[in-house]
């Protein structure tokens, strides 16, 4: 099964900056090929670095598939379609409930902008769409976090040339707990700025 999913991405980034979109949908829907965008880009980046436009427009395809995959996936949801029950057991659907209770878009955020997320980014899109999370508070999370994570891949990639997967191996962990630190301290801060806009009771 994951080769085919393999087969399908191929003749799908044969297609140019358009089937890298439909990729981005594809992947973010639902149908999981693990890291394929990831690798994809940075690819993409070390061949491109002569041509560097090359590689952010392929970025930017990547970042309208993934949202729109994302947004589709989220809108499901929130029409309460039944084939999402069966996502997760009944446990972990109400752990992944109290998460996002407790975290916001922070659960969100987090795997979104991750290569390695520690969490399933899908879940919480289901949990956020279910829940009637607000539409632009979503979208400007998964737009925020998958720019991060795409444009960022692509300028390692031109920065590093040939050496960029291996720093991403090596480095992996490392740039993922930087993205995890990064997200909490803008989960602070926005804390703060709601708490200071509340009128003193």
């Amino acid at each position: 099964m994951k080769a085919l999913l393999y087969k399908i991405s191929a003749i799908l980034v044969a297609y140019g900056p358009w089937g890298i979109l439909l990729l981005g949908v594809v992947d973010s829907v639902g149908i999981p090929l693990p890291a394929a965008m990831d690798v994809l880009l940075i690819g993409l980046a070390v061949e491109s670095v002569k041509a560097p436009h090359h590689a952010l427009f392929a970025a930017l395809m990547a970042v309208i598939g993934s949202t729109a995959g994302n947004i589709a996936l989220y809108s499901a949801a929130r029409r309460g379609a039944g084939w999402l029950k069966s996502e997760a057991p009944p446990g972990k659907r109400r752990r992944f409930r109290e998460w996002f209770a407790r975290y916001g878009m922070l659960t969100v955020f987090v795997p979104a902008v991750t290569p390695v997320p520690p969490l399933p980014l899908k879940v919480f899109v289901i949990t956020a769409g279910a829940l009637r999370t607000s539409r632009g508070k979503f979208l400007t999370v998964i737009v925020l976090a998958r720019s991060i994570r795409f444009f960022g891949e692509v300028y390692v990639g031109l920065l590093l040339g040939k050496d960029a997967p291996g720093f991403l191996t090596r480095h992996g962990w490392t740039l993922g707990g930087l993205a995890i630190g990064a997200a909490c301290a803008f989960y602070l801060v926005a804390r703060w700025v709601e708490n200071r806009r509340q009128p003193a009771v």
